[in-house]
């Protein structure tokens, strides 16, 4: 029985390791779910920690991390600006939002969203990638009046292009984002 095991354990540590798997890849972003620090990154990337913090590494930085993170590398992949014709405002800024950095290639803001209070219809120009804190509950109502409820947990990341108008609701929990715009 114990050369039985022994063979079992050794082939488990001599299988092949595979590859870590984005959470979100596209032409824009790959986005990555990490825990503790990693080596240098390959392109310009904003790190967001679960504890609500967000950083803007440059290329070839190395993270530094306690903990889980999600890390947003940022591909050299611009799209031309987008007009708002909607005649809604932006999504952001927007009040209660605070901007948590600004350079050329982002602009990321902390936002939390009220129980059963619905943010005003805005249009999103920018395409963007949400990162959220809380466990909760936000129903999304378009202009043609169709209604999506989603359910959001501490780290669930989503990828929201650019070119929409809507407005939210916070309808269970509590909900509280990271949201990146890409530039």
């Amino acid at each position: 029985m114990l050369p039985i095991l022994l063979l079992y354990a050794m082939l488990l540590h001599a299988a092949p390791q595979t590859a870590p798997t984005p959470a979100i890849e596209n032409d824009r972003v790959t986005v990555w779910d990490a825990a503790g620090s990693t080596n240098a990154q390959p392109l310009d990337a904003v790190v967001v920690s679960l504890s609500g913090s967000a950083v803007f590494l440059p290329k070839g930085t190395a993270l530094k991390a306690d903990g889980r993170s999600i890390i947003i590398d940022l591909k050299d992949h611009p799209l031309d600006p987008i007009a708002n014709t909607s005649g809604y405002p932006l999504a952001f800024p927007r009040d209660g939002a605070k901007k948590v950095l600004e350079n050329s290639r982002v602009i990321v803001w902390d936002y939390a969203w009220t129980p059963g209070m619905a943010t005003p219809m805005h249009f999103h120009d920018k395409d963007a990638v949400v990162v959220f804190l809380e466990d909760g509950d936000l129903r999304s109502t378009t202009l043609d009046g169709k209604v999506t409820v989603n359910s959001f947990t501490p780290g669930t990341v989503r990828f929201n292009a650019r070119d929409r108008t809507h407005t939210e609701t916070l309808i269970r929990g509590k909900q509280r984002a990271i949201i990146t715009e890409l530039k």
